[in-house]
């Protein structure tokens, strides 16, 4: 099982979990496997086209995963969260 930290923008698909467990050997396949669960938060981190929104970010351990393609190995942990932005 893979421990997923959601972001507090997120935790209404979560019903208020800020850390999840997962299944899966990538990025892609830990969001379905939590979009079955609570559905609409795949849609919410990825777009129509299965690519990373820009204002979001997801970690793979210490490394930033570029494409939901990014492997995630057992016992790694997934951190999401929403990019800030302004002036």
């Amino acid at each position: 099982m893979i421990a997923v930290s959601i972001p507090s923008q997120l935790i209404a698909y979560t019903d208020g979990a800020t850390r999840v467990m997962a299944e899966g050997a990538t990025v892609a396949a830990v969001l379905d496997d939590l979009d079955l669960r609570f559905p609409g938060l795949k849609f919410r981190v990825v777009d129509e086209q299965d690519r990373i929104r820009r204002h979001m970010r997801i970690f793979v351990g210490p490394d930033e995963a570029r494409t939901v393609a990014a492997p995630v190995g057992g016992g790694d942990q997934v951190l999401i969260f929403g990019a800030l932005s302004g002036g």
